[in-house]
Order: structure tokens, then sequence, then C-alpha cells
């Protein structure tokens, strides 16, 4: 099966980048042939290419016809409809914030994924998709990368931040002062420092207590480390074996952040450490998270789209130019707002004026004298 996988980026290591990168490997590994498409490239498209995984920035560069589109960010899944016709899709939302996540509407797109509830409410009540066309497919851990760390200590003695949105400026110093407190030490993981790592999987298990949320607070309990959900929006529990289903379901994301940032907080949630539980929580994940268990799935959905469209009435020419004009002005508000405050390109400089010369008039023919016609004339 050929598969087109499209992101808002494939440059810095953030998740859905990540969700790109370890889903087309386990793809290809099952024999199938993924390809990589974003329109701004760098590192993530460079670890692709390394694991042979092609990657195009231009559609018109696609070396074959993709049987189907995994359409991660609307701007880019949108492009990939319009540039291939005929080709069925799915539309994943992996976030409740961000503008790019917002689904598209398209005859062609058949399956609509999100990541966890509060991402499926965007779908359902905000994009207003059919109920029936919508999965929930929570998110997953690559287990053959992140092996599990030997068992915890009886108390903790190292933690991390780890996180892009980890500022010094920002809830760093809460947590610092927090683990200063109970005689934790603290490293800060992140691009937002620039200590980011391409090899997150190595330094996590030199770490007791992670904070972090969302893909990364997944990884830290794969590999059996302590989590507290904490992020720049805000601070979450422990995670524990009584909460642990409940957070799953939201992704350790934004709907888990209600707590505001206060020593006192953190240090109630760091009080509240437990080795043998957070074990737990480490098998909990291992056996609900694993990446294969979500590639099967995801290849089952593909076939039964790919089947569905094949034998379905396939939406013709007006329908689709009506939902693509549908897209255009559902975007023509913040394009006329960027242009509108945005300060004008100056202007190219005026180019500078080659003379031409003055076209040289043709040389009159010179008529033969009267005296030379009259002899001719007398002559015949």
């Amino acid at each position: 099966m050929r598969i087109l996988i499209t992101n808002n980026t494939l440059a810095g290591r953030a998740g859905t980048e990540l969700y790109v990168r370890d889903l087309a490997i386990s793809l290809q590994n099952r024999g199938h042939t993924p390809i990589a498409y974003s329109s701004k490239l760098g590192d993530v498209a460079g670890e692709l290419r390394k694991a042979t995984i092609p990657v195009v920035d231009d559609l018109r560069a696609l070396p074959f016809r993709p049987d189907i589109i995994h359409g991660q960010h609307h701007l880019d899944t949108m492009t990939a409809m319009l540039s291939l016709p005929g080709v069925p899709a799915i539309s994943f939302c992996h976030g409740w914030i961000p503008w790019e996540e917002m689904p598209p509407v398209f005859p062609r797109i058949l399956r609509y994924v999100a990541v966890d509830a509060t991402c499926l409410d965007r779908v359902l009540y905000e994009a207003r998709i059919p109920e029936e066309k919508v999965k929930v497919m929570l998110n997953f851990v690559d287990l053959k990368r992140f092996q599990r760390r030997a068992p915890l200590p009886a108390k903790p003695g190292r933690a991390v931040i780890f996180s892009n949105y980890a500022r010094g400026d920002n809830y760093v110093q809460s947590v610092r002062e927090a683990c200063a407190r109970s005689q934790i030490e603290l490293d800060v993981i992140g691009s937002g420092i620039e200590t980011a790592t391409n090899e997150p999987e190595v330094i996590l298990p030199g770490y007791d207590l992670v904070f972090a949320k969302g893909r990364s607070a997944l990884e830290a309990m794969a590999v059996g480390n302590a989590l507290i959900v904490c992020d720049a929006s805000g601070c979450g529990p422990l995670v524990s074996t009584q909460n642990f289903d409940k957070l799953r379901q939201l992704n350790f994301g934004i709907r888990t952040l209600r707590d505001a940032f206060t020593v006192e907080r953190l240090m109630e949630q760091i009080a509240q450490y437990n080795a043998e539980e957070s074990g737990k929580v480490c098998e909990l994940v291992r056996h609900q998270a694993d990446l294969e268990q979500t590639t099967d799935a995801l290849v089952q959905m593909y076939e039964e789209v790919i089947a569905e469209f094949k034998q379905s009435s396939q939406a013709d020419l007006a329908t689709e130019l009506a939902a693509a004009g549908a897209y255009m002005q559902s975007l023509s508000p913040l394009v006329k707002k960027v242009i509108n405050t945005a300060p004008l390109p100056p202007l190219p400089p005026a180019p500078i004026p080659i003379p031409v010369p003055a076209p040289t008039p043709p040389k009159k023919k010179r008529s033969l004298p009267s005296r030379v016609l009259r002899a001719i004339r007398n002559r015949d």
C-alpha cells in the first residue's frame, strides 16, 4: 500500500513530526510504501530520509500516485487533496489550540481521527464532522526505542523538565524551587533553552521524576519514570494507576493542566512519589500504547477507506470545487488580516533604462541621370 503522510512541518522535533517519523518507519517495516510531504523540511525530514523514507516538499515531485492520504494539518492535507484527484483520505486532529489542527471538510476525506477526547470535541463540535465518520485513536510510543529502565529508587534524586516550551523565565522557576526544597536535582531538556536531544530514549532512564505533557509524558512513563503532568499551560497531577485511564483519554494534555503553578502545589505532587506505583503505570503504558498496535489499527483503517471509496458513488468535480471554494473562503479573513497588518515588502528597484539608438533611416535609391535614361530609350 502506498501512503502519503502530510504534516505542517518536518523540521523541529515536536509531537506531530515525530508521529509521522515513527509511523512511516513502522509502515515501511511491514512492507508498505510511505512517503512524507510538508512544505517545510528540516531535521525530522533528515531522519526520515536516513530511514530510507521518501520526503517531498513539492507534490509534483511525487514518485508514485498514493493509494490513500494520511492527512495531518489542514493546509497540507488540502494541498494533497487538490493535487491528487481521485485519492481518498483520512484526516487527523492532534491538538485543541493550534490553528493548523482544525479538520478540513472535503468529500474524499472519509474518516476523521482524534488522538484524545479533547480533540474529539473539536472534530465533532467545532468542525461539525458527523459522528459516524470519527474515531479516537490514542497516542503511541515506540517501545523498541524507549526501553524500560531499572526499577526506580525509593526516593527521587534526579528530575527533568522534558518540554520544548520550557523557558528560563516561565514555570521552570517554580519547578526548580519545588525540587530544591525536596532535595531533588533538576535538569531541563527542550528546544526552548537549546538543550533539545535527538535521543530522549537514552537520556530519560537517568532520571527518576519527569515533568512533561502529551507525547513526552507518554515516553517518560514508558521508560518507567514517575511523571507529573506539567507544562507552560499549567500543572496537573502525579500519574498513578488510579488516574491513568482518565489522563490517557486526555493525552496527558491541556485538559489535565488545570492547576496554577505554585511551589506548594508542585511539592504536594512530588511528595506522592511512589516507585512501585510508577512501575505499574509503566506496565500500563507498555501494554496499551505500543506503536505496533496503532499501526495495525491504521493499516486496517486505510484498507477500509480505500475499499469504501472504490465502492461508493464518488463526488463529482462540481462538489469538490464547491468544497475547495468553501475552504478558500475560510482562509480569506486570516490571509487578509496578515496582509493588512504586516508591513509591505519594499518595492523592487526601478530598472536602469538602457539607451536604445535611433533606427537608421533607409537610404533612398538613387535614380539614373536623365541623359542615361534617354540613351537607353533611344537604343531600344
